[in-house]
């Protein structure tokens, strides 16, 4: 994985626990807003774009700043995820910055998720969104059929996987501290 530039480093400090990156388009009124809404009940600080941003805010910087602010991730992957620009770009930097990400493939299968070159992207960021998605695929994840798949299941699940990615890095800091 290529390192982060040091400015990015600097953006500000911690904005949420969990950052859900999703294909609004496919996810937002279903598996990502309902996952933020069951999080943020519980107590879990949460980032979803549409939910924690308003008008005049940056996209890119204020995104940029929830990502690297988290300690966990969320990708829930979809049939058009990689058709956009921006959720592989969240996609790469979670995979750059070493956060741990969970996985959700929401009506697709890992197998189908490719970086697709339309001509409007630079070859770099093509290179760095292939890595990052590879990197993804072969992290083990949650699969669900939003046809026959039991949402309440689903919920539950991707809640305690959160919950476990967060207790595992809450004590690999407090080791790292120690280790000091």
């Amino acid at each position: 994985m290529q390192r982060l530039p040091k400015m990015m480093t600097k953006i500000g400090g911690p904005v949420c626990d969990v950052f859900i990156n999703h294909r609004g388009i496919d996810t937002k009124r279903n598996v990502a807003g309902l996952l933020y809404d069951n999080l943020t009940r519980i107590g879990v600080r949460a980032f979803l774009d549409s939910m924690n941003m308003k008008p005049g805010d940056r996209l890119f910087q204020h995104i940029d700043r929830g990502i690297l602010g988290c300690k966990v991730g969320v990708a829930v992957f979809s049939p058009r995820y990689c058709d956009s620009y921006f959720c592989l770009h969240e996609l790469a930097l979670l995979m750059e910055s070493n956060k741990r990400v969970v996985p959700i493939f929401y009506d697709v299968k890992p197998s189908q998720l490719t970086v697709k070159d339309n001509g409007t992207c630079p070859p770099a960021d093509l290179q760095r969104f292939a890595f990052a998605l590879e990197d993804a695929k072969n992290t083990v994840g949650l699969t669900f059929n939003s046809l026959n798949g039991d949402w309440s299941e689903l919920l539950r699940n991707a809640s305690e996987a959160v919950i476990m990615n967060l207790l595992e890095v809450k004590e690999e800091r407090k080791y790292a501290k120690k280790q000091r």
